[in-house]
C-alpha cells in the first residue's frame, strides 16, 4: 500500500521524479539565488541598469576602461578640491570624506585568499602535465576549447552583457513557466527517443535485407560453379 507522502497528488507538477530540489535551491538558496530568480528585484534591476550603462558606456560612446576611470576620478578629485577650498573661504566643514587606510590585516586576508586560489591553479596544472588526472585534462581542455571558441565569434563586452542577460532572465522564466516548459521537454524527449528507435529498425532492417541478398547471391554463384 503507497503511504500518503508518496502518493503522487492530483495536478502535481510534471517535472521529473528525479529532480527534487527547486530551482531556488540548484542555485544555492542564497543571495545570488535570490538575485538571480527576481527575489531582490531592486538588486537585479540595478545589475541589469547597470549593464547597460556600462553597454552604452563602452559600446556606444566609445570609452575604454582606463579612459573611463580616468575621467571619473579625475572629475571627483576636482569636486573635492573645489569643495575643500570653498569650505576653507565661506568657513563651512570640509567634504565628509573617512580617513582611508589599508590595514595590514586586510593585506594578509587578501593575499592568503590569493595564495590559496593560486595553488589550487598550480596543482591542477601540475597533475595535468605529469598525467595524473585525464578527466580534469579533458574537462579544461574542453572548457579552454569553447572560450576559444566564443571568443573569437563574439568580444568580451558583449559577452558579458549577453551572459548578464541570460542569466538574470532563463532561469526566472523557467522558475515562472517550470511545469509547461517541462511538459514540452518530457514531450520532446519521447519524440526524439521514438525517432531514434525508428530509425536504428529501419536501418537495421535495411542492412540485414542487404545482407541477405549478398548472401543468397553468393550461395547462387557457389552453385553455378
Amino acid at each position: 500500500m503507497i503511504s500518503d507522502p508518496d502518493r503522487p497528488v492530483a495536478g502535481s507538477s510534471p517535472r521529473s521524479l528525479a529532480r527534487q530540489r527547486s530551482v531556488h535551491d540548484i542555485f544555492g538558496s542564497g543571495i545570488v539565488a535570490d538575485v538571480i530568480l527576481w527575489r531582490r528585484k531592486d538588486v537585479t534591476i540595478g545589475i541589469l541598469v547597470g549593464a547597460l550603462a556600462s553597454w552604452v558606456v563602452f559600446e556606444v560612446a566609445g570609452y575604454t576602461l582606463l579612459s573611463l576611470v580616468s575621467n571619473v576620478l579625475l572629475l571627483l578629485i576636482c569636486v573635492l578640491f573645489a569643495w575643500a577650498k570653498a569650505a576653507g573661504i565661506l568657513h563651512r566643514p570640509p567634504p565628509p570624506i573617512p580617513e582611508m587606510q589599508l590595514s595590514e590585516e586586510m593585506t594578509h586576508e587578501a593575499a592568503v585568499f590569493v595564495r590559496f586560489h593560486v595553488n589550487m591553479v598550480l596543482s591542477a596544472f601540475n597533475d595535468i602535465v605529469r598525467g595524473k588526472d585525464s578527466k580534469l585534462f579533458y574537462t579544461i581542455a574542453i572548457w579552454l576549447w569553447l572560450i576559444s571558441f566564443v571568443g573569437g565569434s563574439t568580444d568580451i563586452l558583449t559577452l558579458g552583457y549577453t551572459s548578464i542577460v541570460v542569466v538574470l532572465t532563463v532561469p526566472a522564466l523557467y522558475e515562472r513557466y517550470e511545469d509547461g516548459v517541462d511538459r514540452l521537454a518530457k514531450f520532446a524527449c519521447m519524440e526524439v527517443q521514438m525517432y531514434e528507435r525508428v530509425y536504428s529498425q529501419s536501418l537495421g532492417k535495411k542492412y540485414f535485407t542487404k545482407a541477405k541478398k549478398w548472401a543468397l547471391e553468393k550461395k547462387k554463384l557457389l552453385t553455378d560453379v
